[in-house]
């Protein structure tokens, strides 16, 4: 008797990383020549923004392009690839959870863990929030405190399942190939800066044990590092605006 053979789902942004690398492996770009901006991809290919940036990112890590922010993705030199690849799986996996899908989920959930803890959470969980936000000002590596703030809250909503859960996405987030190459490009020292003034404002919701308040301070935050994900990698869609302003005070 014949079996099976196992079937594997290939995600919206690998579809689109691999034929843009088929049209610039068949040399229709070429070396050192910019990529189409996100914009133009997302018409011509008819499909979101963050499943373009998302196929961008993956082909980064493959060497195939350069993401300069402020100035556009450009196709690199064959030498600067990882010739070591078998494949482009071998470098971005499959599993890999997408930068924008982990927001996602993350917005539908630590938001309703800010709110429980605003209700729950004890004094010594309070003080692990607060000793977390602390350290992040000046520190050589602000996700790990970054990393115990939020975890401090997830337990403090006195629900195993979420504290759990929210342990498993920060999980995917740290070992997210993307998502770590997306914060090398936009995370800057600035960046967390505003990240740490968002904490504070969820930190004092849940003091206050207002949990309207901690649940808006929450999700205003997590909503931010997305916004700040979706910068643009050039300032096209920035100089067309300014265009059709102009164009439209000239009329």
């Amino acid at each position: 008797m014949s079996s099976f053979h196992p079937v594997s789902v290939t995600r919206l942004y690998r579809m689109i990383a691999d034929q843009i690398a088929g049209r610039i492996r068949a040399g229709d770009f070429r070396v050192g020549e910019r990529l189409p901006s996100e914009r133009e991809l997302v018409e011509q290919l008819q499909v979101s923004r963050p499943s373009i940036r998302e196929a961008l990112i993956a082909l980064e890590i493959e060497g195939y392009v350069e993401v300069r922010v402020g100035t556009g993705v450009f196709v690199t030199l064959p030498k600067q690839r990882d010739e070591t690849a078998v494949s482009s799986e071998a470098q971005v996996p499959y599993e890999d959870v997408g930068p924008f899908d982990l927001m996602a989920t993350r917005l539908l959930i630590e938001p309703e863990c800010a709110a429980l803890a605003a209700a729950n959470a004890s004094q010594q969980q309070l003080a692990a929030m607060t000793a977390a936000a602390a350290s992040m000002p000046g520190s050589a590596n602000p996700r790990l405190h970054d990393r115990a703030f939020h975890l401090a809250i997830a337990e403090a909503s006195g629900n195993v399942a979420l504290s759990s859960t929210v342990l498993h996405l920060l999980n995917l987030r740290d070992s997210s190939a993307m998502l770590n190459r997306l914060e090398e490009h936009f995370v800057t020292h600035q960046v967390w800066q505003l990240a740490e003034v968002e904490h504070d404002r969820v930190l004092q919701a849940i003091r206050a044990g207002d949990a309207a308040g901690a649940r808006q301070a929450m999700y205003l935050h997590l909503n931010s590092i997305l916004d700040r994900l979706r910068k643009d990698f050039s300032n096209d869609d920035a100089v067309l605006s300014g265009m059709r302003l102009v164009a439209g005070k000239a009329l």
